[in-house]
């Protein structure tokens, strides 16, 4: 009797002949859940004695180099930095999350609302939107940081507003589009009112985009953050994040001190090519006929 494999689901199934893109989204994948098993593990590592508790230094030496008892050393001011570093995973992705699913749940269903009644809503939101746009993210997260403190919360509050236009611009547009449909208009002629229409006739048939932008919003949301944090401007001192303990050990660089710098660093770079590759590869397989475009 011969035995039949069942088949992959969809979404790991690469095509035929799969792009460089799609096959390195995989290794994004894989990055990406490293990062994520981290940061739900570091707790639980800390638990069992495998890692020092991230905020401790007055038991530690100074500037230690790599060893068996310190695997990554330690600062200027005694802080494990394998611990920190583990730890500073679990920062970015809170911050990061919260930050892109804020911008998600508000530009999205305003790019909805704004793209099927049209009109004067839909003129002033793409002026606020567009406005919003043009303004250089960094210096608007800076520039909100400045006004709503310091924390996660208040951190992913000044990144996600950079990122609500794009959300906005991207559904608008596809609700443009699709609301000339044949079943749109077959859904008002029964008497579907506009909150119907939204909900069951639209909403998923013009967010095949938006996991898409989520993913790549998130690699620029860890930048951003690690800016705000070597800024000062991030989270509390006490708080294990990859941008601050850069700015802290900057000053060691010269004295030849590498190891803190280099493994927050890598760990930074790691986790924003990671969701890159993703996203990268992601949009490659929702949008063919890009891939088609760039073929030819």
């Amino acid at each position: 009797m011969a035995v039949t494999k069942s088949p992959l689901p969809k979404f790991l199934q690469l095509p035929q002949n799969p792009s460089l893109s799609q096959k390195l989204m995989y290794v994004g994948l894989a990055l990406t859940l490293f990062f994520i098993l981290l940061a739900f593990f570091a707790p639980v590592l800390q638990a069992i004695g495998i890692l020092q508790n991230p905020t401790e230094f007055l038991s530690n030496p100074m500037h230690e180099a790599p060893s068996g008892k310190y695997w990554f050393g330690t600062s200027r001011l005694g802080y494990d930095v394998f611990s920190r570093t583990m730890f500073g995973a679990q920062a970015a992705l809170q911050v990061v999350i919260v930050a892109t699913a804020l911008s998600m749940v508000i530009g999205v269903p305003l790019g909805m609302l704004s793209g099927y009644t049209g009109g004067k809503l839909d003129k002033v939101l793409l002026f606020i939107m567009d406005s919003i746009y043009t303004l250089p993210g960094l210096l608007l997260s800076v520039t909100l940081a400045f006004v709503v403190g310091r924390g996660i919360l208040n951190a992913a509050i000044a990144i996600s507003i950079a990122y609500i236009p794009q959300y906005y611009r991207v559904v608008r547009n596809h609700t443009v589009s699709v609301k000339t449909e044949v079943f749109i208009e077959a859904a008002q002629a029964m008497g579907a009112n506009t909150w119907q229409v939204l909900s069951k006739y639209l909403f998923f048939n013009v967010i095949q985009s938006v996991p898409v932008l989520f993913t790549l919003n998130a690699a620029d949301a860890i930048l951003v953050l690690g800016g705000l944090g070597f800024l000062g401007l991030g989270l509390p001192d006490e708080v294990p994040e990859w941008g601050h303990d850069l700015k802290q050990a900057l000053e060691a660089l010269p004295t030849g001190i590498w190891w803190t710098t280099l493994f927050p660093g890598l760990a930074l770079t790691l986790m924003v090519v990671g969701l890159s590759l993703f996203g990268e590869g992601l949009n490659d397989l929702v949008n063919p006929r890009l891939r088609k475009q760039i073929r030819n």
